[in-house]
C-alpha cells in the first residue's frame, strides 16, 4: 500500500469526482483509476461505485477512510516538524451546509486564498444532519454549521456570529397587511420548509404546532433560493437567516411578518475534532475565520 494511493483514495472520497480528483492531485484521471484499482487490489475489497459522474463509497470504503485520514494527517504532521521551511502548505477540507456555503463563506475562502496560495482548500457542501459525523469519521477537517449552540465532549466548538431569523411572505399574501398575527392565522397556511434534518426548520415547525397551529401544509426544499423564489410568487411563508435575505427585502419583493421569533437563537459556528492534529495551515484558517466571520468572545 503506497502513500500516494492513500492520497488518492482520501482526496476522492472528498471530491466525490475522478476528474476533480486528477486536477485537485494533478494527475490525469486514468492514474486516478490505475491508483485506486491497485488498491482494492491489494486490500482486495471493493472501496467505491461509479453512479454516472459521481463516486459513493461502499462499505469497505467507508471502513478505510478515517484509517487513511490518520495516516495522511500523521505523515503531514511528520513533515511539518521535520521541515524548515516556513511557507504553508498541506491540504485543509472545508464541510458547511448550503446557507453558510452561499452567504457567509465565499468572502472567508477568497481571503486565505489569496494570503496562502499553496495550500489546497477542498470544499464538500454537507446536509445539516451529516456535518458533525462528517468530522468523526475523518472526511473533513473543519465544518461551518447554522445550529443551535451545544457542547460535544469530541468535537470543539466556536460561536462566530448570531444569526437572527425573520418570517417572510411575498406582499400579495394574505397575511402580509396584518399588523399583528396570532397562531390561527397560520391555519390552512402552507410552510415552505427546508429539508428533514434541518435544525432551525424542526425548532420552527414545533413552535408553531406547540402554540396551537393545525392543519399546516408543508412544501418541502432543499435550497434556500428556492424556498425565496417560492415565497415571493405567494406559494407560502418562509422562515430564513436574515443573511440570505437582504437583496430580496431591500427590492421589496418579500416583508417580514410581525411575529415574535425571539426564541430562534442560532449561530453560525466553527467545529473541528478535538483529537485533530492542527497543521499550520489549519490553525491560519481558523484564525482567519474568527476574523472574517466576525468572532463574538463572550
Amino acid at each position: 500500500m503506497e502513500i500516494r494511493q492513500l492520497k488518492t483514495f482520501w482526496t476522492l472520497a472528498s471530491t466525490r469526482s475522478f476528474s476533480r480528483t486528477a486536477e485537485v492531485l494533478n494527475y490525469v484521471p486514468s492514474t486516478i483509476t490505475m491508483q485506486i484499482k491497485a488498491l482494492e487490489e491489494e486490500l482486495g475489497v471493493k472501496l467505491l461505485d461509479r453512479l454516472g459522474k459521481s463516486v459513493i463509497l461502499t462499505d469497505a470504503g467507508h471502513r478505510l477512510l478515517p484509517y487513511a485520514n490518520k495516516i495522511l494527517n500523521d505523515i503531514e504532521e511528520a513533515r511539518y516538524v521535520s521541515s524548515e521551511s516556513g511557507e504553508l502548505t498541506g491540504t485543509i477540507t472545508i464541510g458547511a451546509d448550503e446557507v453558510l456555503c452561499t452567504y457567509r463563506l465565499p468572502a472567508l475562502l477568497r481571503v486565505f486564498r489569496e494570503r496562502y496560495p499553496h495550500v489546497r482548500l477542498l470544499f464538500r457542501p454537507l446536509s445539516s444532519h451529516n456535518l458533525k459525523q462528517s468530522l468523526r469519521e475523518g472526511n473533513v477537517d473543519v465544518v461551518f454549521m447554522l445550529d443551535e449552540p451545544s457542547v460535544s465532549t469530541d468535537l470543539h466548538t466556536e460561536l462566530l456570529m448570531d444569526e437572527p431569523f425573520l418570517m417572510v411572505v411575498s406582499p400579495n399574501h394574505p397575511l402580509a397587511a396584518c399588523s399583528t398575527l396570532c397562531i390561527e392565522d397560520f391555519n390552512r397556511e402552507q410552510i415552505l420548509l427546508s429539508e428533514k434534518g434541518c435544525s432551525y426548520r424542526t425548532f420552527f415547525y414545533h413552535t408553531l404546532l406547540r402554540k396551537g397551529a393545525d392543519s399546516l401544509t408543508e412544501l418541502e426544499f432543499n435550497s434556500v433560493e428556492a424556498i425565496k423564489q417560492c415565497a415571493m410568487v405567494g406559494l407560502g411563508i418562509a422562515l430564513l437567516p436574515e443573511m440570505s435575505l437582504k437583496g430580496e427585502l431591500e427590492r421589496g419583493e418579500l416583508i417580514t411578518l410581525p411575529w415574535d421569533l425571539s426564541e430562534i437563537q442560532f449561530a453560525t459556528q466553527m467545529l473541528w475534532h478535538q483529537e485533530k492534529w492542527i497543521s499550520p495551515s489549519m490553525k491560519e484558517f481558523i484564525e482567519l475565520a474568527r476574523s472574517v466571520l466576525k468572532l463574538k468572545v463572550s
